[in-house]
C-alpha cells in the first residue's frame, strides 16, 4: 500500500499541490452547480422551459469565457487570469442568489457562466505547464479525485444546506471560491513558459508541425478530438439537467438526487486513483472508445430505472466509464497542445463543455417533453456508441500528431 501511494503521489510539484487544494475546496462548496434545477424549479417556481434556459445560459455564457480564458492564460498569464476569474465568480454568485426579476437572472446566469469558465483554461494550462509528460496521467487522475470528492461532499451537504434556507448554497460556493482564490494569491506563481523558437520546418517524416502562432481551430485532428468531446459531455451533461427531471417525475425529492448523484463522487473518490496504473501504456483513443461504450449503457438504463436504486445502478456504470475518459481525455489534450499554445487549446477544448453545457439541457428538455423519458436515454446510448467508433477511426492520426509535436519540442528544447 505504501508503494502503491508514492507511485501515485510521490514527485509532484508543490505547486499541484496547491492547485489542487484549492479543487477539492472549491468544489466542496459547489452546491448551485448541482442544486440549480431544484431552486429555480422548487423554490422559485419557473416553468422547465424557463429553468432550461438558465442552465443553458450558464453553459453559453461558458463558452465565450474558456476563449477568453485561454487567449488571456496565454497573452496575460495563468495566475492572473485564475484570480479575475475566481473572484468575478464568487460576485455572480452571491448576486444570482439575491436576484428575483426573471430577466436579470437571465443576465446574472450568462454571466456567471462567463466569468467562472474563464478559469479552466488556465488552470489545465498551469497543470500541463508544472507537471512532466510522465508524471500527467496520474496528476490529472488525481485532481479528477479531488473534483469528485468535493462534489461528493456538495451533493450530501447540499440537500441540507438548501432545506435551511436556499440562499445558502450561493453564499457557501462563493465563499470557497474566495478561499481558492485566496490560496492562487499566496502561493501559486506564474507558471507562463517563454515562447519557443520558431520552427524552421518539419522533422522529416513526422508530417505538418504546428508552429508557435497556429490556431487550434486550424487544427483538424485537435478539432475532431474537441468535436467528438462535446458528444459526450451531450450525454454526461444530462445527470445535472434531464436526471433530476426524470426522478421528480417519478416522485423522488431533491435530497434523494442529492444521495443518488453522491454515488458518482463516491465511486470516483474510492477507485479513481488505481485508474492510472490501469490504463498506463494504453493507446489513448482506445480507452476514450471503451469509455463512452460504458457511459453510454449506464445512461441507457436509466430509461428503465424508476425507484432509488435502480436509478443508483446506472450512476454506478456511467461512472466507471467516467473515470476512464476524464483522465484519459485531459493527458491526450496535453499530449496534442503545442507549448506556446497550451491556453488557446484548453480553451478550445473546454468549448466543448461549455457548449454541451448550454445545449443539452435544451435537447435534453425538448426530448424529453416531446418524445418522453425512455427515447431520450436510448439516444444516449446511441450517441456514446458513435462516438466510441469515431475515437477508435481517429486513433492513428493523433499518435502521429503527438509523435511530431514531441519531436518539435525536442528541438526548440
Amino acid at each position: 500500500m505504501r508503494g502503491w501511494l508514492q507511485q501515485t503521489t510521490g514527485g509532484l510539484p508543490k505547486t499541484f499541490w496547491y492547485l489542487w487544494s484549492g479543487t477539492l475546496i472549491s468544489r466542496a462548496g459547489a452546491f448551485v452547480t448541482i442544486l440549480l434545477t431544484f431552486y429555480l424549479s422548487n423554490e422559485r417556481h419557473f416553468k422547465a422551459t424557463f429553468v432550461g434556459l438558465v442552465i443553458g445560459l450558464i453553459g453559453a455564457g461558458g463558452a465565450v469565457g474558456v476563449l477568453i480564458g485561454g487567449q488571456l492564460a496565454d497573452r496575460w498569464g495563468r495566475r492572473s487570469t485564475l484570480l479575475v476569474a475566481q473572484v468575478g465568480t464568487a460576485v455572480m454568485l452571491v448576486l444570482l442568489g439575491l436576484t428575483r426579476q426573471q430577466w436579470l437572472i437571465v443576465v446574472m446566469a450568462f454571466t456567471l457562466g462567463l466569468v467562472q469558465n474563464m478559469s479552466r483554461p488556465a488552470f489545465s494550462a498551469m497543470m500541463v505547464d508544472i507537471v512532466p509528460d510522465r508524471d500527467r496521467l496520474r496528476a490529472f487522475s488525481l485532481n479528477y479525485w479531488a473534483i469528485n470528492l468535493g462534489f461528493s461532499v456538495a451533493a450530501l451537504l447540499g440537500g441540507l444546506v438548501a432545506d435551511l434556507d436556499y440562499l445558502w448554497i450561493f453564499m457557501v460556493d462563493a465563499a470557497t471560491m474566495l478561499v481558492t482564490a485566496l490560496i492562487v494569491f499566496l502561493k501559486v506563481p506564474e507558471t507562463r513558459p517563454a515562447a519557443p523558437v520558431a520552427d524552421t520546418g518539419s522533422p522529416a517524416g513526422a508530417g505538418p508541425v504546428a508552429r508557435p502562432s497556429g490556431s487550434p481551430f486550424r487544427d483538424p485532428v485537435y478539432l475532431g478530438l474537441v468535436g467528438l468531446t462535446f458528444l459526450s459531455a451531450m450525454v454526461f451533461m444530462q445527470h445535472l439537467s434531464s436526471l433530476p427531471l426524470a426522478m421528480a417525475r417519478d416522485g423522488l425529492s431533491a435530497k434523494t438526487f442529492g444521495t443518488v448523484i453522491a454515488l458518482n463522487g463516491i465511486l470516483i473518490v474510492l477507485g479513481q486513483l488505481f485508474i492510472p496504473r490501469l490504463v498506463r501504456g494504453r493507446d489513448r483513443s482506445k480507452t476514450l472508445a471503451m469509455a463512452s461504450l460504458i457511459v453510454g449503457v449506464g445512461f441507457g438504463l436509466t430509461a428503465l430505472a424508476h425507484d432509488l436504486w435502480l436509478y443508483s445502478a446506472t450512476v454506478l456504470i456511467w461512472t466507471l466509464g467516467e473515470m476512464l475518459q476524464s483522465p484519459s481525455n485531459s493527458t491526450l489534450i496535453a499530449e496534442l497542445s503545442p507549448t506556446d499554445a497550451r491556453g488557446r487549446y484548453q480553451g478550445v477544448f473546454s468549448l466543448a463543455f461549455s457548449g454541451a453545457a448550454f445545449a443539452a439541457p435544451l435537447v435534453g428538455g425538448f426530448v424529453f417533453d416531446e418524445f418522453g423519458n425512455a427515447p431520450l436515454w436510448i439516444g444516449c446510448l446511441v450517441l456514446s456508441l458513435f462516438v466510441a467508433g469515431l475515437n477508435l477511426a481517429a486513433g492513428p492520426a493523433r499518435n502521429r500528431r503527438t509523435a511530431a509535436l514531441k519531436e518539435r519540442d525536442l528541438v526548440n528544447a
